[in-house]
């Protein structure tokens, strides 16, 4: 069971507004350093069945968006995040509402957005989307590459990519196709500017069909498997990241960002995902969910202002220690099947009702030189 994720993330929320037309919907945080929670109810599928276990236990609160409304065993609860995205949302309009912090990855940021939630909740769909309905990856990099076509006049810009996959606690460079390579498994290292892996394929790119390209042949050889939650259960942690280096073509000051985009692999029970019949799977599930676990220590440490952060309990954090800590902007996309049968398994990954996400507020150093 992975612990509490949420809750430690969370907040006594203010007194509710209610405007003219019913629906409140309050601007985001300013995007200075924070962590961000999105909920994200995806549609019934096939799997949830029919009859009432099937039904709908989990809503956008009708007068207020950043609410989700949980009804389980006849009683109702409310839990708040930055924005609760009901099922009919489009993937437009989760970009629409990262975008600044996406974009602020020109200005010399880190950016770290993960889909969280468990097996078959949706988050590769809102990640990866499909070409009929591209998600977050692709909206982002498009905006980004859009942005620097603007800025053309005075700035210049650089883009390279990588794409990792942390699988058993592995770390493997999913663009590298040659499998018998040393390097296909890699090690973090630590230098002056933070966390690095020796070995990384970096490729540099020019467009966003360039990048599209390299992630969909990394995709290929992502490690993947059929549960009894999810038949096509992403066993791994990917991980699509992109450097953009900056240069004012007037003053020669440079910055460098970095967007991370990340597919986590899915938390869940191992008895109800068949784990527990299966040695492999079993070890997958429990390197997954420790992995998760490792994650809500390191934000719970952050939100608390400790001076130990436990970036180093996992292969997740440690190589994201330099996009969650110092100049970074987090947001976490929680992604939630909101019918009957699923509600403990969801909601206990959610923390206390009626709390808001609380920002984690990083010494904000953008990595501007000359």
């Amino acid at each position: 069971m992975v612990p509490s994720l949420l809750a430690l993330l969370v907040q006594p929320r203010g007194v509710l507004t209610v405007g003219g037309d019913g629906l409140t919907v309050r601007g985001m945080y300013p995007s200075q350093g924070n962590i961000r929670v999105f909920c994200r109810l995806r549609p019934k599928i096939s799997e949830d069945g029919d009859g009432p276990q099937s039904e709908f236990a989990i809503t956008q609160n009708r007068a207020d968006d950043q609410i989700a409304d949980v009804i389980s065993k006849g009683k109702k609860s409310s839990f708040d995040m930055d924005v609760v995205f009901p099922p009919t949302s489009t993937q437009q309009q989760v970009f629409q509402a990262a975008s600044d912090l996406i974009h602020s990855v020109i200005d010399g940021y880190n950016v770290c957005i993960f889909a969280y939630g468990q097996t078959g909740s949706g988050k590769t769909f809102t990640m990866e989307g499909s070409d009929e309905h591209p998600g977050l990856n692709r909206r982002a990099l498009k905006s980004l590459f859009d942005l620097c076509e603007e800025k053309k006049a005075d700035w210049s810009y650089e883009f390279e990519v990588s794409v990792m996959e942390i699988y058993n606690e592995t770390l493997r460079d999913l663009l590298n196709t040659d499998k018998k390579a040393k390097d296909n498994k890699l090690e973090i290292k630590h230098g002056k500017s933070g966390p690095h892996v020796p070995g990384v394929i970096k490729r540099t790119v020019r467009t966003v069909e360039e990048v599209n390209e390299n992630f969909a042949n990394a995709k290929k050889i992502r490690s993947t498997a059929t549960t009894d939650m999810n038949e096509h259960s992403s066993r791994s942690h990917c991980l699509l990241i992109v450097y953009v280096t900056g240069t004012n073509l007037s003053t020669g000051v440079q910055t460098t960002g970095k967007l991370n985009l990340i597919d986590l692999a899915g938390s869940e029970r191992v008895g109800k995902s068949g784990a527990l019949d299966d040695e492999k799977r079993l070890r997958e599930a429990t390197n997954i969910n420790k992995s998760l676990s490792s994650l809500g220590d390191v934000i719970h440490a952050l939100g608390a202002k400790q001076k130990h952060i436990p970036f180093r309990n996992s292969k997740l954090t440690h190589l994201l220690q330099d996009s969650l800590g110092g100049s970074a902007k987090t947001l976490m996309v929680v992604q939630i099947s909101p019918v009957v049968k699923n509600v403990r398994t969801r909601f206990a990954l959610t923390g206390r009702p009626n709390m808001r996400c609380r920002p984690v507020l990083n010494a904000v150093d953008v990595q501007a030189h000359l």
